[in-house]
Order: C-alpha cells, then sequence, then structure tokens
C-alpha cells in the first residue's frame, strides 16, 4: 500500500509541473513581440516594387501579405520569419514565387538590416543588377540568388557580407565576376561553408588562396565558369570538402595527386574540360566518394587499378576520355556501384566478367569502347539492371537474347547494336511481363522478327536496321506499342512490303520521332507513316507513284528523304507549310516533273537535293526566304533560268550544284554588293553560259581564299532523333553529292570541310581566264574544261597552293604552260588537252606523274611524256649560254637546277654551298653580273629620254 501512495503522489507532481511548463510557454508566446511597424512597411513596399507572373508553377508567397489591421503582424507572413526575442525579421524566403520586376539599391528590401538569411532564388528580376545595396545587410549569413535573371558584374560590395556562410549566385547566365574577382572572393569571405557560382561568367584560373577556406568550405561548385589553367595544388588542403564540381570548364594540364587528400568527398565532377595525361593513382584514397565524374576530358593511359578501392562508390561516369587498355579486374570490388558509364573509350580486351559481381549495377553502358570477345554470362547476374548498352564494340560469337531475358527482370533499355554478335532471338521464356522501352539489335545478324517484341506493348524505340531480315514486314511490328512508339528503324535490311494493311501505317499510332525505312526492296507507292511523324526516311528502295496529298498532313515534319526511288508526277505545293518546317528535302534520283512549286521553301530549310529529276521552269524566287540554306543542288533536271544571282544573299549557303540544266546567258558583274559569302563548292558545268568567266564572282568567294585551319568536319544536319545513337536527342545527317573530280565523276558519301571547287565545264564561255581566281587559294578542285577559253594560261594559278585537280582541257588556250606550275605540289591530275599551247612541257615534281593523256591535241607541245622532243635540248648547255670553267667541279646542270625557283631562294641556297672559288666567280660574273649589266643599261636609257 506504502508503494502504491509513492507513485500516486510522483504522478501528481509530475503532472503538476507539466501544466507549468504549459503555462510558461502559453505566457510567452502571449507576449510574442510583433513585427516592427517600419519593417512591415518595408516588406510591403517591397511587394509593390514587384509584380507577380500569373503563369507558372510558382508559390507567390507575397501574394498574402496585406496591410489590413487583423494583419498587422508581418512575422506571421509566408515566406517571414522574426527573432523571437527583438521580433525583428530575419528571414525571408521568397524562393520561386513568380516575382518579377527590376531591382535596384532604392529597394525597401535592403533597410531590412536584421535580415541573415535571404532566399530570392528562381524568380525574374529582369536582368537587372545586383544591387550594391547589398552591403546594407551586413548580418547575412545565408544568400541564395540563384536562378532569378541577375546579369552584369557581381558588386564589389558583396565583400563586404564578411559573415556570410553560404552565398549561391548559380544558374544565371549573364552575370560576371572580373571585379571583383574570384581571388577577392577567398580572401574576403573566409567562413564560407557552401560556394556555387555555377555559370558565373570568371574566366580566369582558380587562384591558389583558395587555401583561405580550408577550415570551412564544405560545398563548391563552379560549374560553367570559363575557369582556365591548371587546378591548383593548394586545392588538396580542402579536406572538409564533401562535394566538388568544376565541370563544363577550359581547366587543362593535369589532375593534380593531391586531389586524393580530399578524404571527405562524396562528390567530384571534373566533366567537360580538357585535363590530359594518366589519372593520378592517389584517386582511390577517396574513400567517402559516392559519385565520380571525369567524363569529355583527354585523360589517357590505362584506368589505375586504385579505382577499385572506392568501396563506396555508387556512380562512375568516364565517358569521352580518352582512356585505353584493360579494365582493372578490381572493378568488380566497387560493390556499391548503381551507374557505371565507360562510353567512348578505346579500352582493349574482354569486358571484366568481375563486373557480374556489383549486384546493385542498374545502369551499365559501355557502348564504343572497342572491347571485344565474348560477352561475358556473368552479366546475366545483375538481377536489377534497368540499363544494358554494349552497343558499338567488338564483341563476337553467337548468344542467345534468353540470357538476358529470362533473369533481368527490370531491363528497360536494352542495346547489343553494331558487333560481330550473330544473335539467337528465339526465346523459351514467357515476355508478357516484360516493359522494355529501347531495343537496338541493329548489325547483329539477324534473319526475322524477334518474336517476344510481339509482348512489347511500352516500347518507344525499335532498332533492327542492318540485319538479313527478308520478305514482309509482320503486321504485328506496326501494332506493337502503339501508344508510346517514338522510333522505328527498320533500314539496311530486305524486307519487300508490309503485310495486309500496306501501304498505310497505323494511322491511329504516336510515332513521333522517326520511321526509317531505307535501303530495303520495298516495292508500290509510298507507305503512309502517322500524322506526327517528324523524320520520314524512305530512300533506296523501288517505290512508285505519286507524292499523295497525305503528305500535306505530317504537319511537324522536318526531315523528308525519298530519294533513289521510281517517284514521279508534280511536287505538292504543300512542302513548304508544315508546321515545324523542314530543314531536310532530299528527293533527289527520282522521275518528278513539271515546275519547282514556288510555295516550297521557308526559313527552315538547310538542305534541299532536287537533282536528277525532270524538273521544269525556273528556279522559284522564294528560295530567298530560305536564310538558313547551307546545301541546294538542283543539278540534272531540265530547268530553264538564267544565273540566280540574288541566292548570294543567303548567308549560309555552301553548296550551289546547278549542272546539266538548260541554264544560260551571262553571268555578268553584279550590281549589287558581293554575295555569296560562305560559298565553297560551285558546280555549273553543262548548261548553256555564254561570255567571259565571271571575274566578279571569284573576286566575292571570300571562303574560298582563306586558309583553312579549322579541324576536318563534314556537314551534316541535326535531325531530331529517338534514341538511335547517344547524341543529346540529335541525329546527324550527313549530306552528300556527287562531282566531276579528276576526270571522274566522284560519289562523296560525306562533305568535308576542306572540299572546296569550282566546276564550270561544258558550256560556251570565251575570252581569258581571268587572274582575279588565282585568289582562290583553297580551291582543290577546277574545272574550265569544254569551253572556248583563249589566251595564255595564267601563270598565276601557281598561288592556288591547295590545288589537286586542275582540267583546262578542251579550250583554245595558246602559248606555253607555264613553268611555275611544277610549285603546286598537291596536283595529282592535270588536264590540258585540245588546246592550241605550244613549248616544252614542265618537268619536275607532280608533273612526272601526267601522262599523254593530259597533253594530247596540242600540237606545239614537246618533251616528256610526249615522244615529241624540243628543239633545245635541255639537257645539254646552250651553244651560246656561259658554261663555268671545265676544271671546276659544279654538279647540277643550271638550266635544270633553276627551273621553278625564284631567283632570291636561288642565290640563297647557291651562296650557302661550299662551292669552289671558281664556281663562285663564274656566278657572280654570269648570274649577278647580268643583273648589273642590266641595270646599267636602263640608266642609260633614262639619262637619253632626260
Amino acid at each position: 500500500m506504502g508503494l502504491f501512495s509513492c507513485f500516486f503522489t510522483f504522478t501528481h507532481l509530475l503532472l503538476s509541473l507539466l501544466l507549468f511548463h504549459s503555462a510558461l510557454a502559453h505566457f510567452a508566446s502571449s507576449n510574442k513581440p510583433l513585427c516592427h511597424e517600419d519593417e512591415r512597411s518595408m516588406l510591403l513596399q517591397f511587394k509593390e516594387s514587384l509584380k507577380i507572373n500569373e503563369y507558372g508553377s510558382y508559390r507567390p508567397k507575397s501574394a498574402s501579405w496585406n496591410s489590413s489591421e487583423q494583419d498587422v503582424d508581418c512575422c506571421s507572413w509566408d515566406g517571414v520569419e522574426c527573432n523571437e526575442t527583438t521580433g525583428h525579421v530575419i528571414k525571408l524566403d521568397l524562393s520561386n514565387s513568380g516575382l518579377h520586376g527590376t531591382m535596384n539599391s532604392g529597394n525597401s528590401l535592403f533597410h531590412l538590416v536584421h535580415l541573415k538569411w535571404l532566399n530570392l532564388a528562381y524568380n525574374d528580376f529582369n536582368f537587372s543588377e545586383i544591387p550594391y545595396a547589398i552591403k546594407n545587410l551586413s548580418e547575412l549569413s545565408y544568400l541564395n540568388l540563384s536562378g532569378s535573371s541577375f546579369s552584369g558584374q557581381i558588386p564589389f560590395q558583396i565583400l563586404e557580407l564578411s559573415k556570410l556562410v553560404s552565398l549561391d549566385l548559380s544558374g544565371t547566365y549573364n552575370l560576371e565576376l572580373k571585379k571583383p574577382s574570384l581571388e577577392n572572393l577567398f580572401d574576403k569571405l573566409g567562413n564560407l561553408k557552401s560556394l556555387d557560382l555555377g555559370n558565373v561568367k570568371i574566366a580566369s584560373p582558380v587562384p591558389q588562396n583558395l587555401v583561405n577556406l580550408s577550415n570551412s568550405l564544405t560545398f563548391l561548385s563552379l560549374s560553367r565558369c570559363l575557369l582556365q589553367g591548371k587546378i591548383p595544388s593548394s586545392l588538396g588542403n580542402l579536406t572538409k570538402l564533401v562535394y566538388l564540381d568544376l565541370s563544363f570548364n577550359e581547366l587543362s594540364d593535369k589532375l593534380p595527386a593531391t586531389i586524393g587528400t580530399l578524404n571527405s568527398l562524396e562528390v567530384l565532377s571534373l566533366s567537360s574540360n580538357n585535363f590530359s595525361s594518366e589519372l593520378p593513382s592517389s584517386i582511390g584514397d577517396l574513400n567517402f566518394i559516392d559519385v565520380l565524374d571525369l567524363s569529355s576530358n583527354g585523360f589517357s593511359g590505362e584506368l589505375p587499378a586504385t579505382i577499385g578501392n572506392l568501396s563506396s562508390l555508387k556512380q562512375l561516369i568516364l565517358f569521352r576520355c580518352a582512356f585505353w587498355g584493360k579494365l582493372p579486374p578490381s572493378l568488380g570490388n566497387l560493390t556499391q556501384l548503381h551507374s557505371l558509364d565507360l562510353r567512348f573509350n578505346n579500352f582493349a580486351g574482354e569486358l571484366p566478367a568481375s563486373i557480374g559481381n556489383i549486384e546493385p549495377l542498374e545502369d551499365l553502358t559501355v557502348s564504343r569502347c572497342n572491347f571485344s570477345g565474348q560477352i561475358p554470362l556473368s552479366l546475366s547476374n545483375l538481377t536489377r539492371l534497368t540499363e544494358l548498352d554494349l552497343s558499338y564494340n567488338n564483341f563476337s560469337g553467337t548468344m542467345e537474347l534468353d540470357m538476358f531475358l529470362s533473369k533481368l527482370k527490370d531491363l528497360d533499355l536494352l542495346s547489343l547494336s553494331s558487333n560481330k554478335l550473330s544473335l539467337l532471338t528465339k526465346t523459351t521464356i514467357n515476355t508478357i511481363s516484360k516493359k522494355l522501352s529501347y531495343v537496338g539489335l541493329r548489325s547483329c545478324n539477324i534473319t526475322e522478327f524477334p518474336g517476344f517484341l510481339k509482348n512489347q506493348q511500352q516500347l518507344q524505340t525499335l532498332d533492327l536496321s542492318s540485319n538479313k531480315i527478308k520478305g514482309e514486314v509482320p503486321g504485328w511490328v506496326m501494332n506493337i506499342s502503339v501508344e508510346c512508339l517514338f522510333g522505328l528503324n527498320l533500314s539496311f535490311n530486305f524486307l519487300t512490303g508490309f503485310h495486309d494493311q500496306y501501304p498505310i501505317i497505323r494511322s491511329g499510332s504516336s510515332l513521333t520521332v522517326t520511321l526509317d525505312l531505307r535501303s530495303n526492296n520495298l516495292q508500290g507507292p509510298l507507305p503512309v507513316p502517322p500524322m506526327e511523324t517528324l523524320n520520314y526516311l524512305v530512300s533506296n528502295n523501288s517505290l512508285t507513284g505519286e507524292i499523295l496529298p497525305w503528305i500535306c498532313d505530317l504537319n511537324i515534319l522536318t526531315v523528308l528523304d525519298l530519294s533513289y526511288n521510281n517517284l514521279s508526277g508534280n511536287l505538292p505545293q504543300c512542302l513548304g507549310s508544315f508546321r515545324i518546317g523542314l530543314t531536310i528535302l532530299q528527293l533527289s534520283r527520282n522521275k518528278f516533273s513539271g515546275s519547282i512549286p514556288q510555295t516550297l521553301f521557308d526559313g527552315s530549310l538547310k538542305m534541299i537535293d532536287l537533282s536528277y529529276n525532270l524538273l521544269q521552269g525556273r528556279i522559284p524566287r522564294s528560295l530567298a526566304n530560305c536564310t538558313t540554306l547551307e546545301f541546294l543542288n538542283l543539278g540534272n533536271n531540265q530547268i530553264n533560268d538564267i544565273f540566280p544571282s540574288w541566292l548570294g544573299t543567303l548567308p549560309d549557303l555552301q553548296i550551289l550544284i546547278l549542272r546539266a540544266n538548260n541554264f544560260h546567258g551571262i553571268i555578268g558583274n553584279a550590281k549589287r554588293a558581293c554575295g555569296f559569302p560562305n560559298l565553297r563548292i560551285i558546280d555549273l558545268s553543262n548548261n548553256k553560259f555564254v561570255g567571259k568567266l565571271p571575274s566578279n564572282l571569284f573576286q566575292c568567294l571570300n571562303t574560298m581564299k582563306v586558309v583553312n585551319k579549322s579541324e576536318l568536319s563534314y556537314m551534316q544536319g541535326l535531325v531530331p532523333n529517338s534514341g538511335f545513337i547517344y547524341s543529346d536527342g540529335f541525329d546527324l545527317y550527313d549530306y552528300a553529292l556527287t562531282l566531276s573530280n579528276k576526270g571522274l565523276m566522284m560519289a562523296y558519301g560525306k562533305i568535308s570541310n576542306i572540299l572546296v571547287a569550282i566546276i564550270l565545264s561544258g558550256n560556251k564561255f570565251d575570252g581569258e581566264i581571268p587572274t582575279s581566281i588565282a585568289n582562290l587559294r583553297e580551291v582543290q578542285n577546277l574545272n574550265l574544261s569544254h569551253n572556248s577559253l583563249q589566251g595564255h594560261i595564267p601563270s598565276q594559278l601557281t598561288n592556288i597552293t591547295s590545288l589537286e585537280s586542275l582540267d583546262l582541257s578542251n579550250n583554245k588556250l595558246s602559248g606555253q604552260i607555264p613553268q611555275n606550275l611544277i610549285e603546286l605540289t598537291f596536283l595529282g591530275f592535270f588536264n590540258v588537252s585540245h588546246n592550241n599551247l605550244t613549248g616544252p612541257i614542265p618537268q619536275g615534281n607532280q608533273f612526272t606523274l601526267f601522262d599523254n593523256s593530259s597533253f594530247d591535241g596540242n600540237l606545239g607541245l614537246c618533251g616528256k611524256p610526249l615522244s615529241r622532243k624540243c628543239e633545245t635540248d635541255d639537257s645539254k648547255p646552250n651553244e651560246n649560254e656561259d658554261v663555268p670553267d671545265s676544271k671546276s667541279s659544279f654538279p647540277l646542270d643550271w638550266k635544270i637546277a633553276l627551273i621553278g625557283y625564284s631567283s632570291g631562294l636561288i642565290v640563297g641556297v647557291i651562296l650557302g654551298l661550299n662551292f669552289s672559288t671558281g664556281i663562285q666567280e663564274w656566278f657572280e660574273e654570269k648570274i649577278l653580273g647580268r643583273r648589273s649589266k642590266r641595270r646599267r643599261r636602263k640608266q642609260r636609257r633614262r639619262s637619253r629620254m632626260e
């Protein structure tokens, strides 16, 4: 009984204490100070100075603030927090509140001098500068202005906020940090724990005084800041860093070995810089690292084996580096890894079977890594895999698809494309439960449509291209994934048509990206694609008939390729009226007739190829509206027009092909300013142009004058893709053409940026070859053959230093072949046959390679390779020429030695040799002495005239 009494007494006492403390709390809360009236007024003025965007998924916190007597306590307003003792506003969080307007230093916000925490992130301050009055908020420890459309130079006054612990100015692309500099910031804000300047334009090296923050900094992001130079070794002193992002800059040289001392790091991103050399082995000392992203750099050498020490690693991203050699087998030690991305490296050997030990792995992407051998069977142990991409390697052998489908229950993406595999696609398991969204089986030696695809109702992309599939496309192929198929690629097979429903392809489909049926044996009329198709590619088939009106219903079509078929009829007028607008129109090698529609073109087109058809009439003047046009090929039609000089206004036009039509008239001097600023290939051959060669046009072709020092690239169009290739949402569509070069019609499947050509053959041009053509130093292919050109071959052609093919045949040229043409050391084809040329053929260098056919039909030419010898044998001294003393030893005949060289060079070479005194005297007397005599004769003539 006593024990119960004690317990009752204790319980009563405890309840009394709780009631007492509750009363105290109620008393305290009832006496909580209201916000200060002046600060309430400042907040209301701040609200009135800005608008609230009515659109977007915002939470407009300040919209609830009002000035009524019932709402006098601003401390209770949304986004506002006050000091519980003083009542001063100390925290303002208006992030993502839809604020819109201009900020300046007179804004009432900067009178809230007790603020310690200010967050205005993700608003729109209309590209105003960060006000210098920010210095008034000297108590700030947290400042976040990220993504709020500020611009200009970050004010120097921000350095006065010495109490800042967290500063975030990221995500605004128009901010600059130069005065103050990053070095100033590290010097003055020594208490920073978190600093994010992502996208701020800094454009300087990372300063050494980064070490000033070694005792505090845990988060540092300087991504996309245009940082340059090396990473300072002092970075290794930031031992408290947990997060480091220096991605998308211009940092170079080696990654310092001190990176390994950052043993608190959990996230390290150095992607998209210019780092080179080997990855330091100290990278294996980052014991707590979760995410390591080194992608898009120039690292070389093998991946260090120490990377297997990173036992906490969950993401390893190394794509687009330059690693080579075998992967270290210790990679299998990364037993916490969820994502492994090794794309676009140059590894060798087999994919280590130890990767099959990484049970948590969800994403394995090793495409384009040069792996060989068999695909490890151990990969089937990775039962959590959702993405498996082994494409574009050299994996070989015969394998069953069941290997992946039987155990990998969660697989969403499977790509085995472009290896050396023979894939057996018949499955013995139930695939109804599979929910694949991407299947890439390009070039897998498949001979039939894989049956497991029948059940894939969520498939978004299917690539079966470059296989050996024959016959008709089964009806079920066109019915899978009715609601979500984005891309279907059946190109480069042996398909003949569609079962049952040909030519209409599922009018209710949601196919919104690509239908690619190129290079098959399809026959009959054009298959009708779904209305929402972006890219419609059916080239290289045997399709017949006309383009029917359904083409006008493809509202968002951007690429239309019907080339290399047997299509006929007129081109529809609606081709220029698509909602988004065509970028690529490829209709070549068909039998289209009639005129080119006047309404065909708009400002979106980059590439137009209507060559090898039966088109007539004139070129539509509406082409002048195609201001983005890069490539225009109307060759091999029946177009009847004058030269379209008005196309010279197109700023991006690089290739103009008008050959084999009925163009006529004079290409006269343009009255307007120079056009065709970027043209580098022009082919007007086999038309009916007359008059003189267009010297004014040659003077305008500025791109052909400048030596191209850029890296090799190809003319390509960006095509929205559906995931066939990893290219950030776009595939590359190669421009192609055929061109007369070196006496042959050559096909260019790709057009490099260094290919420069002028082809004016097969017309009726007369007069002389203008010397202005010699200014086009970058021309590789110059063809003026089969005209009526007269006069001499300009010796200035030797200025075209890139010339590889020169065809002047079948004209009326006279005089000698300039001897200095042997200086064209790249010249691989030379034809001056069937002219009226005379004199000796140049000897030496490339001219030793040309046979008789290059000079036929010129009765006055002599010398090798012709059998006709010249009257003066250049192999012997002329009887009238002075010769050196017979006692002197002179190894070369002077006429041969001097051919093709300038006198200045010869003097320099000869005087530099250790010739005998007799030879030197002979040279000085006979060569230099003659010059002295000529000068004296000229002086005497001037004296007589005076």
